[in-house]
């Protein structure tokens, strides 16, 4: 729960279950999130080894995301939380 216990690292996780996003594309998904906040996660979540951060030299800057290994292993409990709260709503 450490790792991935707080509002928006779970979300940005799952959106990059389906493979690598541009940073504006990925932060665009996560309607809510501040530059600052999109910034600070995933800063954390490359620190603690769940997602990668390739940055392209060229002008405009060009960054990308995509799941490690270690992120990819929580692919089972994200879709799992997502199906929960998808028949939650229902309800």
């Amino acid at each position: 729960m450490n790792l991935i216990g707080t509002k928006w690292k779970p979300l940005i996780l799952f959106h990059l279950l389906d493979g690598e996003l541009r940073s504006g594309m990925l932060q665009k998904k996560i309607p809510g999130i501040s530059n600052k906040m999109f910034t600070q996660t995933v800063r954390e979540l490359e620190k603690d080894g769940l997602l990668s951060r390739k940055v392209y030299p060229v002008v405009p800057p060009k960054v990308e995301y995509k799941l490690s290994d270690r992120g990819r292993s929580l692919e089972t409990i994200l879709r799992s939380l997502d199906q929960w709260g998808l028949h939650d709503c229902e309800k």
